[in-house]
């Protein structure tokens, strides 16, 4: 057997759980009860768990799928159903002769197929199926499954409302009874006695009153040729819980994992809370230091200011000094060189002359 496929959404696989699969294994549930001991087509039948279901209460299942791979993983998986085959052809082109089953489901399959296929389809199913029949198909409800959630599948190549699925089954299949099939969360109480009768309440810890009927997601339809031979006994509620309470278990898993992120948030939330007061201290040490640094920029420019002052005063002294040695200098030069010339030396016998007078003069 190959290995499982990865679920893309495009059909749904055996192991996949959550609302997807309480959708998908109610329909084949709902539909046992009509197909019990008749020769039944699952159309479209992807991985073979609906034909696998039908299987212990129909008479024989042919299951139909376009993939020829997922078709043998089926004949694979389902083997120990001796009632079972599965087949690889197109819904449009069924290899079953005429009036061959007494029941037809097929769930999910007329919106994958381009609008101009259905009609074909519809006349295929009409075809192999034998007088007195019926017809149990599933269709979503594109104003509540796309239009009302702005939510588009790719795998969708046509859907239909309620009006114009009508149209599609009308030429073939005049007689029909109507389902609505929505997923639910509500509460169950039911009788150990069992019985048919049931009763929906909606409302609120305020009020209570008779449930209305909610807007289907999805339509599924008991479909014949004649009002004969559709089921007399339909129920008015069929409800489906799935045995592993797989939702139930994710619902609880989500709700310890948003406990936990809460209180990881509320951690972050204390730990922010000390990082804020550690940056205001930071903060505050940095309005300090830049205070402190902004003092010492005033004094440093002061003292600067202070040194060019004397600086530039004592610059002007040396200059000053600087300019009276250079005029003694040059009044020195002046004399030196006046004493070396001739007339110094013809004088100098007169000045010497008066000098020892000056000196003798008061003696």
């Amino acid at each position: 057997m190959s290995a499982p496929d990865e679920f893309t959404g495009e059909r749904f696989l055996p192991g996949v759980t959550g609302e997807i699969a309480y959708e998908h294994c109610h329909r084949y549930a709902f539909a046992r009860r009509f197909v019990a001991g008749r020769r039944v087509l699952d159309a479209a039948c992807g991985e073979g768990y609906g034909a696998a279901l039908l299987a212990p209460v129909a008479k024989c299942v042919t299951g139909v799928d376009i993939e020829p791979r997922v078709v043998a993983d089926a004949a694979d998986q389902y083997r120990q159903h001796g009632n079972v085959v599965f087949e690889a052809a197109s819904v449009t082109k069924l290899p079953l002769a005429d009036a061959s089953v007494d029941a037809i489901v097929s769930f999910e399959t007329i919106e994958h197929l381009p609008a101009a296929d259905q009609p074909q389809m519809i006349a295929e199913f009409a075809r192999v199926l034998a007088p007195g029949g019926i017809l149990i198909l599933s269709s979503p409800n594109r104003p509540q499954y796309s239009d009302a959630r702005d939510y588009r599948n790719p795998f969708h190549l046509c859907e239909l409302d309620r009006d114009e699925l009508a149209q599609r089954l009308g030429p073939a299949f005049a007689h029909r009874q109507w389902f609505g099939q929505r997923r639910y969360l509500g509460s169950a109480i039911w009788s150990e006695s069992r019985g048919e009768r049931f009763e929906a309440l909606s409302g609120s810890a305020a009020d209570v009153q008779a449930a209305a009927l909610p807007n289907p997601l999805y339509y599924i339809v008991i479909a014949a040729r004649s009002a004969d031979a559709l089921p007399g006994d339909p129920p008015a509620l069929s409800l489906y819980a799935d045995g592993g309470d797989t939702e139930w278990m994710r619902i609880d898993r989500e709700a310890r994992e948003v406990l936990r992120l809460d209180g990881l948030l509320r951690t972050r939330d204390e730990e922010l809370r000390a990082q804020h007061g550690r940056v205001e201290e930071l903060r505050a040490m940095v309005e300090y230091r830049n205070d402190v640094i902004a003092e010492r920029d005033r004094v440093e420019a002061a003292l600067r200011a202070d040194f060019a002052s004397a600086l530039e005063a004592e610059r002007a002294a040396h200059a000053a000094e600087r300019m009276r040695l250079v005029r003694e200098i040059e009044a020195q030069e002046r004399i030196v060189a006046y004493r070396a010339s001739i007339g110094w030396w013809l004088r100098l016998p007169l000045v010497l002359a008066r000098r020892a007078w000056i000196r003798i003069r008061p003696a």
